[in-house]
């Protein structure tokens, strides 16, 4: 009865733990949620405010265009090319979709034939795979290690190129690690990219905004402009405005590709919420800076936390320095409580189950490309946070 495209398709763990999460908190268990994937905040004010504006006027209820308001796309390419400091930005396109993960699906089925491998760096966001394949892509990847600050090497990304590789993606700041690649390794990228005209780098930087140690994120084309001649730019607003149920993401690209992906759109969604793309169209983006002060403030509290706790508990070699975003990876194959665990086997999925036993919930590693791991997120107040770290690192000093 079911396709094979559907029977292929992964089931969520994260999905299947937070249900259980959800049904441990309904019987009266306290249950530290380090799993979110978004800011618990409300936007800033004044793009609120336009939201509300916009509710008075019949055309915020009715269809967009497929590839969004024209105003807006340009708002947005003006705006990246601003902040990116790079002019050739303005003369490519822009299309607004349903969020950056709609961004990315679109993205996949406008450049992928079957059989095209796409070059992915774990660890990776999970989705990158499962769309992939199902547009008929095979994925190949590039490791990195806690030693290295889940920094992957470019001498293993070359090694990776075959001549079946179509694409690459580079997700900077990146998820699940919360690191942003170093200037230096931008431009030996970018250096990297001339070695291989015919391959699409697709840059995803949704959390390009969350930066909370210096120096800021960098990317590969302000070093090279010529670059972005193939590379197709993916942001949105979810994480910059704390908007992820909004959904808006937009994608910056030549216009071949962003008509191609305007094609599959217009048969699919159409276009992206018509109240908030006329809200953004009067919003000043300039604010998002001040709106993210004290966010970057409190994550890197929250970072902070856990150099000072894995050097206390004696862990300070399972320990990075994260930068961005608003995630850490923890690799618990070097802890005392993985002494008597087989190492040649996963163990993410038990591990996070019997951590939810405790009351904390994270996300497994294995479907980031990242075994014997989890991941947490640094968004939880302080308190409740450090209480969580606390009752993590008694699990696994446990011998």
């Amino acid at each position: 009865m079911l396709s094979n495209r559907a029977l292929s398709s992964s089931d969520s763990v994260t999905m299947r733990l937070n249900e259980k999460a959800l049904q441990l908190t309904e019987e009266g268990r306290v249950i530290y949620n380090l799993s979110a994937g978004q800011l618990p905040i409300k936007p800033t004010s004044e793009f609120t405010e336009k939201i509300q504006h916009q509710i008075n006027f019949l055309k915020s209820y009715q269809y967009p265009p497929s590839a969004g308001f024209k105003e807006l796309r340009q708002k947005f390419l003006k705006t990246h090319a601003h902040n990116r400091r790079v002019d050739k930005i303005e003369s490519m396109d822009c299309i607004i979709s349903n969020g950056s993960k709609h961004s990315l699906y679109n993205v996949f089925g406008s450049i992928i034939n079957p059989d095209d491998e796409v070059i992915i760096l774990a660890p990776f966001w999970v989705s990158y795979p499962e769309m992939i394949k199902f547009w008929g892509g095979t994925t190949k990847v590039v490791r990195s290690n806690v030693f290295d600050a889940f920094t992957p090497a470019i001498d293993d990304i070359r090694k990776a190129v075959s001549q079946k590789t179509k694409a690459i993606i580079i997700n900077s700041p990146n998820n699940p690690a919360g690191i942003h690649y170093s200037e230096s390794w931008m431009k030996e990228f970018a250096l990297l990219m001339t070695e291989f005209p015919q391959l699409l780098v697709i840059s995803d930087e949704v959390y390009s905004d969350l930066h909370y140690f210096d120096p800021k994120p960098t990317y590969f084309y302000q070093y090279d402009p010529e670059l972005l001649e193939r590379t197709i730019i993916v942001h949105s607003i979810s994480k910059s405005l704390a908007s992820t149920g909004l959904r808006i993401g937009f994608t910056i690209a030549q216009k071949e590709i962003v008509e191609a992906m305007q094609r599959i759109q217009s048969q699919t969604t159409s276009g992206a919420n018509s109240l908030i793309q006329r809200a953004l169209i009067d919003f000043n983006f300039s604010s998002i800076d001040h709106f993210l002060a004290p966010v970057r403030n409190h994550i890197r509290l929250n970072a902070m936390f856990i150099q000072e706790m894995f050097r206390k508990s004696k862990l300070a070699h399972c320990w990075y320095q994260s930068t961005s975003g608003f995630y850490y990876m923890i690799d618990f194959s070097r802890t005392p409580m993985f002494e008597k665990y087989d190492r040649e086997k996963d163990w993410s999925d038990e591990i996070a189950a019997q951590l939810l036993e405790v009351g904390v919930l994270v996300v497994p590693g294995k479907d980031f490309g990242m075994p014997n791991s989890f991941r947490i997120s640094l968004v939880l107040e302080e308190i409740p946070f450090q209480e969580a770290l606390t009752k993590l690192l008694k699990f696994l000093t446990a011998q």
